[in-house]
């Protein structure tokens, strides 16, 4: 199952008080970054993201997922309507993620 565009716009405008949110759409979902740094994903229209310690810190009881076959488990974010609590997360995570690669 593929992400809708719907939703993806819905969670940028959650994210719109922080600089530095892009997305890149792959295979029918959509990758999401912070400052060039992957933060997670769009899966089935669920946001997923890293499950780094500030991630896990903030979202103590979320639910680990796969966002596809083969992949490995990201925590999935329920507050998705919270634009403060996604605003908090997105910057508590941003000095955990690792530099992007440049194929």
């Amino acid at each position: 199952m593929s992400s809708s565009k719907e939703y993806l716009n819905y969670v940028l405008e959650q994210l719109s008080g922080l600089n530095g949110i892009s997305y890149r759409s792959m295979m029918g979902e959509y990758i999401i970054y912070y400052r060039g740094k992957i933060i997670g994903g769009i899966y089935d229209d669920r946001l997923l993201v890293k499950p780094v310690n500030a991630a896990v810190m903030l979202m103590p009881d979320a639910r680990m997922d796969v966002p596809y076959e083969g992949a490995k488990e990201m925590l999935l974010v329920d507050e998705t309507d919270n634009s403060e609590f996604l605003t908090q997360l997105f910057e508590t995570m941003y000095d955990e993620l690792p530099v992007r690669r440049r194929k």
